[in-house]
């Protein structure tokens, strides 16, 4: 049996070596099989493990990466491995658990402390001025949120929190309940991830999601790979990107940090990926300045115009005349001055030479379907929507939407993100869902745009909202400026996290506090001894079911769908009309409401059934047809802007470990990069630190600068590293802390972890013990 870590590593002495040139191969796979035994064991984690991404199995609980239709018997990787090992765990933190743990004292351990504990087996309460949760019952917590949420002045000031992790159900009817109480108060980790992918898409295609599907990934000519590390993030996208490669795709990879993953994938379910080299991914790596990727891509748009000018051809103008608007406004916008000084420009902003970016446009010009794929390293920079938007345009160019091997590409990066997003959860969900669902529902549900993530900081810090509502996630450690944060938390009169295992969240409260046990993707959800599954939305649009397959830990735990459901009650009364006990006993009665109201989903339930699921249309690339308020695909004109860090300072983008998803953190190690034993790293290239005078092992602050003063991050430990210059990387959440609060992309509201001006100051933690991790 295994056993809860007793001690809270220090994390303040990790030891670095050299970084792989490759991933994944023989050690992922003993490293999975070392996780899942640990933490499940042998008898409960191997039968996991083969149901993991199944037909008949459950979900991944990590990235979003589609499934292919041909699936492996071992369809998951390592960190899919590490998540199941983590919800899979036999260990269980209970009522002893918090009689022996003042909240004051759990406050001082690190998240991979408490994340180590075990899962979380009844609803236990924390009155106000108490030093200790205590369990309750169900109704107990169900009567204290609904006392509160009564209790307000205004629906508004509550709002109601979800994680990517919700199910489709769940998340349905998560934002029913909201609506039904008058608030469209829905934050959601999109609000941190990729709503700049969803605002660029939305003006620009119509639709604010991708627009490829796996095979047109093996179709592609071209494939580029920006601002994403996949070997950590995403790992079966190497899988994906390996059989494009040997289709005869081409692979540029535009990052400030070179990635194991995208140099060289050692497939482990080949024997050549075990035993041999592996595949070589990238054709060419550009090691772009952080934040220069709007710099490249407008570069890029400029040098197809020219080339059209000299050889008409090379722009698809049937395409452009057809189906787009705004061209003549964006050719302008790259036909005034002068090459040289555009090539120079863009070189200062990306960190490029021209040879490199002769290289891509060559390598563009040769292709003829191209898909551009990215992550955070583009969305979360204040310039975040115009270098989508830019990038929409150098896709439209040569009409590489709507066909097959060609499109937009942003890899969501946790399960079912996407799929709440359908549901309804959005604080902006547009007036056609809102008329369905009041239709739906015999109500009105109301119009006003409610909160997001940084807007519910702010109003909680400001008094305005008083009840936090958290279905699922970490939200103290995944938000910004975890100081700002904390202190809004702790000024809410309630806050409520329906969880899986203790977090950072359940211990930094408000007056009062509520953490409900709730089953995960692996439980079986069986209410009244009929076995139920749920559905989710993948990054490209595929929705699939997903079945829990051992039985959960405790009796007391209940799933998402009946806790949403037991809440509603209690808070709406038997006045309400839904058959909210009807929902958490049959998950067919939610399916045959969403069909309803959401499109897309007609005949919901026989095709939910279906092995591998059913795609949701995409005008775009189905038809070709774009849903755009000009009805057509927009250009888009986007003046050149970087973040600029001044001198004595760099720029920082907070990353993931290798052990790590999101918040949760599985070990101490990121084997790819070279660190082990140890997260409080700050990575910088040997050239920016010899001019710093930041010697190799040597510990420093990180002060972050805004307008409304500086932020610290106490003793980070100095690795020199092949970073683009100028440029510097940690992990987050030990450096949220250095995300202002309101220092947000444009238009899409998202925090800029990847761009933040940094300077380095003396250890403050020299003589005093180092700071736990968030």
């Amino acid at each position: 049996m295994s056993k809860a870590r007793d001690t809270d590593p220090a994390q303040d002495a990790p030891t670095v070596h050299p970084p792989k040139d490759h991933a994944v191969g023989l050690p992922a796979v003993l490293n999975s099989v070392r996780h899942v035994g640990s933490a499940a064991g042998i008898r409960r984690g191997l039968p996991l493990l083969r149901k993991i991404n199944q037909t008949d199995g459950f979900d991944c609980p990590g990235c979003a990466w589609p499934e292919p239709l041909h699936r492996h018997p071992a369809e998951f990787c390592e960190n899919g491995a590490k998540a199941v090992a983590e919800e899979g765990t036999r260990l269980r933190v209970g009522p002893d658990f918090f009689a022996a743990h003042p909240v004051a004292d759990l406050a001082d351990k690190s998240g991979y402390w408490l994340g180590q504990q075990g899962r979380l087996t009844e609803p236990v309460y924390l009155a106000e001025g108490a030093a200790h949760y205590t369990p309750v019952t169900w109704d107990e917590a169900f009567s204290l949120i609904a006392g509160e949420l009564t209790a307000l002045d205004s629906p508004d000031e509550a709002a109601f929190y979800t994680s990517g992790r919700t199910s489709n159900e769940a998340a349905f009817l998560y934002q029913l309940l909201a609506r039904k109480l008058g608030t469209n108060n829905l934050p959601d980790c999109s609000n941190m991830c990729h709503e700049s992918s969803g605002s660029a898409l939305a003006e620009t295609i119509g639709i604010g999601k991708g627009s490829v599907l796996l095979d047109d990934l093996y179709q592609a000519d071209l494939i580029i790979v920006a601002g994403q590390n996949p070997g950590t993030n995403h790992p079966r996208m190497l899988t994906a990107l390996e059989k494009a490669k040997r289709a005869g795709a081409k692979i540029a990879t535009v990052n400030p940090l070179p990635e194991a993953g995208l140099q060289r994938f050692k497939n482990p379910q080949t024997a050549r990926g075990l035993a041999g080299r592996g595949t070589d991914l990238t054709d060419l790596f550009l090691q772009i300045k952080v934040g220069g990727d709007l710099a490249l891509f407008s570069h890029l748009n400029r040098m197809l115009l020219r080339a059209e000018d000299a050889a008409p051809g090379v722009i698809d103008r049937d395409f452009i005349d057809r189906y787009t608007h705004g061209f003549d406004a964006f050719a302008a916008h790259h036909a005034g001055g002068d090459d040289a000084a555009a090539l120079a420009e863009t070189v200062r902003r990306t960190g490029l030479s021209p040879a490199d970016i002769e290289r891509l446009l060559a390598m563009v010009l040769a292709a003829d379907k191209i898909v551009v794929c990215w992550a955070m390293g583009l969305t979360q920079h204040r310039h975040a929507v115009p270098t989508i938007r830019e990038i929409v345009s150098f896709l439209l160019l040569r009409g590489n939407i709507g066909r097959p091997g060609a499109g937009v590409c942003p890899v969501r990066g946790h399960s079912n993100v996407q799929g709440d997003r359908t549901m309804g959860i959005w604080e902006r969900m547009p007036d056609r869902f809102l008329d369905a669902l009041g239709a739906e529902f015999g109500f009105a549900p109301p119009r006003d745009h409610g909160l997001d993530t940084v807007g519910t900081i702010r109003a909680m810090r400001d008094g305005r909202v008083k009840v936090f509502f958290a279905m699922g996630g970490n939200f103290v450690s995944a938000s910004p400026d975890t100081a700002a944060t904390e202190d809004a938390m702790r000024g809410c009169r309630l806050t409520v996290h329906v969880s899986t295992k203790l977090n950072r969240s359940h211990v930094v409260t408000g007056a009062r506090a509520l953490i409900l046990p709730a089953l995960g993707r692996t439980d079986v959800d069986a209410p009244g001894g009929r076995e139920q599954f749920v559905t989710v939305e993948d990054s490209m649009g595929i929705v699939h079911s997903s079945h829990g397959r051992v039985a959960p830990l405790s009796p007391h735990m209940r799933s998402e769908v009946a806790i949403v459901a037991g809440l509603a009650r209690a808070v709406l009364g038997d006045a309400d009309d839904t058959p909210w006990e009807d929902f958490a006993a049959d998950y067919d009665r939610i399916r045959a409401r969403i069909e309803r109201v959401v499109p897309g989903f007609a005949d919901y339930n026989a095709r939910a059934r279906v092995p591998g699921g059913f795609a949701l249309p995409h005008a775009p690339r189905d038809e070709r047809v774009f849903p755009t308020a000009t009805g057509k695909a927009n250009f888009t004109v986007n003046p050149v802007t970087s973040p600029e860090a001044g001198p004595g300072r760099l720029l920082l983008q907070t990353l993931r470990s290798h052990d790590q998803f999101n918040t949760t953190i599985y070990g101490l190690n990121d084997r790819y990069r070279g660190i082990h034993d140890g997260r409080r790293v700050v990575l910088v290239n040997p050239d920016d630190a010899a001019e710093l005078g930041l010697t190799d092992g040597d510990y420093r602050d990180l002060v972050s600068e805004w307008s409304d003063g500086d932020r610290r991050a106490p003793h980070f430990k100095i690795v020199h590293y092949p970073t683009a210059r100028g440029c510097a990387a940690a992990y987050y959440p030990e450096t949220n802390v250095l995300v202002p609060l309101d220092s947000v992309a444009e238009f899409s509201n998202t925090p800029t972890s990847k761009s933040i001006v940094v300077r380095f100051e003396p250890d403050s933690a020299a003589d005093t013990p180092a700071p736990s991790s968030p």
